[in-house]
Formats: structure tokens, sequence, C-alpha cells
């Protein structure tokens, strides 16, 4: 075997398309691009959402709705939930640094607590916002709630 008698396999190897050559070469005439239109053209580019001049479905549907850009979105977590992580982590005060810590929560996270659950421990709960009845669960059980300023 020498470096010149080297060849590909056979059926590996396939001459590329010569398109626009005459009619002979069976791509000629329409260059494989069929008859006419905007995509037979040089220099066309199919734009997103194009419909080919139909009216694009983005503009046939009407407006709908509202994204408040000032929305406040909050982690939820019930008094319920609270009171089983205490427990299972032996603490008495469930701050936001005790969350993040043991990854309840992300410190990017804002929490809101909701009422939901039952609480029989005395427990000092601090988070961003309360429910009405979580702040009532929490002060019934003789624990306290505290609101942190974000």
């Amino acid at each position: 075997m020498e470096l010149q008698s080297l060849k590909p396999a056979k059926g590996s190897v396939k001459n590329r398309k010569r398109i626009a050559r005459g009619v002979g070469s069976g791509h000629g005439r329409t260059a494989t691009r069929g008859h006419k239109g905007a995509k037979s053209r040089s220099g066309f580019k199919n734009k997103r959402n194009f419909e080919g001049g139909q009216m694009p479905i983005q503009m046939r549907l009407p407006k709908i709705g509202f994204k408040n850009p000032n929305r406040q979105a909050y982690r939820v977590i019930n008094v319920g939930q609270l009171e089983a992580f205490a427990s299972a982590i032996g603490v008495s005060k469930m701050d936001l640094a005790t969350m993040v810590e043991h990854k309840i929560v992300k410190k990017s996270d804002r929490v809101k607590v909701l009422g939901d659950g039952e609480l029989s421990n005395k427990l000092e709960v601090e988070a961003h916002a309360f429910s009405a009845s979580a702040q009532k669960a929490i002060e019934a059980a003789g624990g306290s709630s505290k609101v942190v300023e974000k």
C-alpha cells in the first residue's frame, strides 16, 4: 500500500450537484428552484412569521391581556409546611437565612406565608408577606410573625 494508491470507500463520495449549467445537465432552466415566486428569485430571505402575503396569525388575533411590569412574585409557603420544616431541622425560628441555608427557598425569592395547615408549636417566622389567616395561626400557637423588607 502506498500513499498515492489510497482511495475512499466505494459509494462514500458523491459528486456535488452542479445547478444552472444548461438544460442538458438536468438542473438547468429553473435551477431546481421550481417556477416563479419569491423563493425562486435571488436575494430571497424568509422572514419570521411571513405567511406568503396572507395576514399573519399574530395580526389576525386580537390583543388581549396585560403584563404588569411592577408585579411582585412570591414563593408561597403554608404554615403547615413551615412547622414540618422547623421540626425536621429542629429550630424554633424560621427566618429567611435558615430557609435559604436548608434550600427551602432561594436567596432571590420573596417569601409569603399562607395559613393552610395546622401549627401546634411556638414558631418565630420572618418573611416578606403574611396572609391574615397565617398571622392568626402563628400568633394563636404563641409565635410571632415579622415582615422583612427586601
